[in-house]
């Protein structure tokens, strides 16, 4: 059955086959939030007249029924079906007849899609929020634990200045606050209704939007019926953009993580059930959860760039190259939680060495203190810099230097500002409405 299908059409099954694709596979995803877009658009029918009460209310508890079936995983797109719309719309007329037939009135698929994505989009978003304020809290909660354990800082991946575990987890934090600005952007963006714009251009039909905005939820309406069609695809690429910044923020502290965990730096380790060995070494316990979140997140940063190709250059008004948009972008959704979820579980069994600093070959780290150690007893930084430079290409044992740090200023080693960090991330989530 096809919504658009009269009596005598007929489509051969190669290009049915070509132009259906995966979308089945990810109506089931928008199931529930069509049947939801569906029982808002059914009661505000009613409520206009264009369907009378009594078939108004038969309606949505026809629907309501189908989606319990659907939260029971008891709904399936049968063969024969276009799609999760053409689905519904049977099994309801199925099951309550000819009332079933007009809830179709005032709306297209296209309205349909575009309302559905939305929904599951902004419920999405705020899972990965939530998944996000997670990792967050621990993160903070690392940073606090082992603020006073000292590590190496590297720039160009030379060993450059003293660290700490505490700056380290706390970094991660604070660039997860960023990540989480993006997200509430994306939110923002999706919490918008475009129900009743129809094909694209309005209906005759007296509908009443504000009513459809208000019952699902929606922050705001997108006003413009062309311009609500035209969100079909940007929705999507914005929301991809948010799920690449913490993608970044993940696959760089996976990055972090597999060199620590390396013996040649062994400054982090992890009990023998979250790592992995090797067939032939056994002294092997390899960071293959960090890899492939490193390696899924990376896969994640490409989504915005695919989705771009995909819309560039399309024209104002439905096209349906937009029906790709979902197989690109749905899976990462799921994959970033799974990184998420992992990344957490790594974190909470995370182990870290203390004394790392006594080790020798460490001793040029505190160069940068000796310095400003010379300067603070008056010394020009230039002529500072130049006789511990001069002490250091004599020989380590002409640097010597006491391993003392005096770090006091905002977001440094002895003041980590963990408190404004939290306290910036609890003012961006009070931008999801």
């Amino acid at each position: 059955m096809k919504l658009w299908q009269k009596d005598s059409s007929a489509v051969n099954h190669i290009i049915e086959n070509f132009t259906v694709g995966r979308d089945k596979e990810f109506d089931l995803v928008l199931a529930e939030f069509d049947v939801l877009g569906s029982i808002a658009h059914v009661t505000m029918l009613g409520q206009t007249g264009l369907m009378s009460k009594e078939e108004a209310d038969t309606a949505v508890q026809g629907l309501k029924q189908i989606l319990k079936e659907i939260k029971d995983s008891g709904f399936k797109i049968e063969d024969g079906m276009e799609d999760v719309h053409s689905q519904v719309e049977w099994m309801l007329t199925q099951r309550i007849g000819e009332a079933g037939k007009k809830i179709h009135s005032g709306r297209s698929r296209n309205d349909q899609v575009a309302v559905d994505v939305k929904l599951y989009l902004r419920a999405e978003i705020l899972k990965i929020r939530d998944e996000v304020k997670s990792l967050f809290n621990l993160l903070i909660n690392l940073s606090e634990k082992h603020k006073e354990v000292l590590l190496p800082g590297y720039t160009h991946l030379q060993i450059a200045m003293p660290s700490s575990f505490g700056l380290w987890f706390g970094a991660y934090a604070e660039s997860l606050v960023d990540d989480t600005e993006f997200l509430a952007a994306a939110y923002h963006v999706a919490n918008k209704n475009p129900l009743g714009s129809g094909a694209g251009y309005g209906s005759s039909f007296p509908l009443n939007r504000t009513t459809t905005t208000s019952l699902l939820g929606f922050g705001s309406l997108n006003h413009n019926s062309v311009y609500a069609q035209m969100t079909r695809g940007k929705t999507e690429k914005l929301t991809a953009m948010a799920l690449s910044t913490v993608a970044a923020t993940l696959s760089k502290l996976a990055m972090d993580c597999c060199l620590y965990m390396n013996q040649n730096f062994g400054f982090i380790s992890f009990p023998d059930e979250l790592t992995t060995g090797s067939s032939i070494m056994p002294h092997k316990k390899n960071p293959d959860v960090f890899e492939l979140v490193r390696a899924r997140c990376n896969r994640i940063q490409s989504v915005p760039n695919e989705l771009t190709l995909l819309i560039n250059n399309l024209p104002s008004g439905y096209h349906r190259d937009l029906q790709l948009t979902k197989e690109i972008l749905f899976p990462s959704i799921e994959e970033l939680k799974a990184c998420l979820q992992m990344t957490q579980l790594m974190l909470s069994n995370i182990k870290v060495k203390d004394h790392i600093l006594d080790d020798e070959k460490y001793r040029y780290l505190f160069s940068v203190e000796a310095v400003n150690q010379l300067v603070n007893k008056g010394i020009p930084f230039r002529d500072a810099y130049r006789q511990v430079g001069n002490e250091i290409e004599k020989g380590q044992f002409h640097f010597d230097y006491k391993k003392e740090l005096h770090h006091t200023h905002e977001g440094s080693i002895g003041n980590l500002c963990n408190d404004k960090i939290q306290a910036e991330m609890e003012l961006v989530l009070t931008k999801f409405r």
